[in-house]
């Protein structure tokens, strides 16, 4: 069950977004990995489907909302926090993980 939620390259894209401070659709846009739109979409009506964000309105036309992590998803942090380390150890020309991602407690 996990792996069908999060297993994904694109959830992990989204996760590592939501914990550096993104929540609109736009800024999930401007990441490096040029997420597609359709992706984009699918990705976050499945992870608020599962229970990992939320999405509040913030504009009423054209209709706009932000996603934040819910508890579910915040608990995700460790583990985002462990394959970024790994993955920086042994593919040490991948881009470099903020630290201030690394340094964040979970809830």
């Amino acid at each position: 069950m996990t792996l069908d939620i999060v297993g994904d390259r694109w959830t992990l894209v989204i996760l590592r977004d939501l914990f550096m401070g993104k929540q609109r659709f736009s800024q999930f846009l401007d990441s490096p990995e040029r997420i597609a739109t359709n992706v984009l979409t699918d990705r976050l009506v499945m992870m608020e489907r599962e229970g990992l964000v939320t999405k509040a309105l913030y504009q009423e036309r054209p209709k706009r909302y932000e996603f934040r992590l819910t508890e579910r998803g915040e608990a995700l942090l460790p583990v985002l926090q462990a394959m970024a380390r790994w993955g920086n150890r042994f593919f040490p020309d991948s881009w470099r993980v903020p630290q201030e991602f690394l340094d964040r407690k979970a809830p």
